[in-house]
């Protein structure tokens, strides 16, 4: 996959993907971050949380060489239970040997309305259907679509909380021609959205019977004004 993010391609992929994973992970709170894969992007650059590793299941390749770099089977973390608040996967799933034991142990390791960021390609799209026709595309693991892991997300009990498609125009082997579809990534986010060669989901982990509790001076507080407002209405 390195020398195929190397192309105009790869670079046009790159950069959507690193704009939408700065704006998803800004205001995202806490302590602990882990990005999971995909070294050429630093998805955790815009995050401010004080402990943010790069996961890789094998050493990367020297763009990641100024960041702490965490080497671990995505199947099985080295994390305790419910111990991260925030989770990216640039491709991670594509590439992964087992998407679901992956997945899974994201679950696993996310504190309850802790996120996670997926980003993915999309088979429903020119670069989907050039990916099946055998038109380049070598070494990006196998597409999953939206739906499909929309309902993977359901069976863990992450709810979807948002979604973003990206790159339109066509994988053109040279920047001239990239550059001359240009006007795709407009006209495909106002007429047709869904059909974006790349999608980038915003999941949090939902936890069945919980229930956040409001400090105890709240609560005083809405007693006491209610207190108040029928004493007033008794004076009336």
């Amino acid at each position: 996959m390195p020398e195929w993010l190397a192309s105009p391609a790869g670079q046009y992929l790159c950069l959507w993907e690193q704009s939408y994973l700065d704006r998803a992970v800004a205001d995202v709170f806490g302590f602990h971050a882990l990005q999971l894969g995909f070294p050429a992007l630093d998805a955790l650059q815009a995050n401010r949380m004080p402990h943010r590793w790069l996961g890789c299941d094998a050493y990367p390749e020297p763009w990641s060489l100024d960041r702490e770099v965490l080497l671990t089977n995505y199947e099985a973390l080295p994390f305790s239970d419910a111990s991260l608040d925030l989770l990216v996967l640039p491709h991670t799933l594509e590439l992964s040997y087992d998407p679901h034991a992956t997945l899974r142990e994201v679950q696993r390791v996310l504190v309850p309305e802790g996120r996670v960021v997926i980003c993915g390609f999309n088979p429903n799209s020119l670069w989907g259907l050039g990916k099946s026709c055998g038109l380049g595309f070598a070494n990006t693991g196998d597409f999953i679509g939206y739906g499909r892991l929309r309902d993977w997300l359901r069976l863990l009990s992450f709810e979807v909380e948002s979604t973003s498609y990206g790159c339109y125009r066509p994988a053109m082997k040279t920047e001239r021609w990239l550059q001359r579809w240009d006007w795709m990534d407009a006209a495909g986010l106002r007429w047709w959205p869904i059909f974006g060669s790349v999608y980038g989901v915003v999941a949090v982990k939902r936890v069945h019977g919980m229930r956040l509790m409001s400090p105890a001076w709240k609560k005083a507080l809405r007693h006491r004004v209610a207190v108040v407002t029928t004493a007033s209405k008794g004076m009336e």
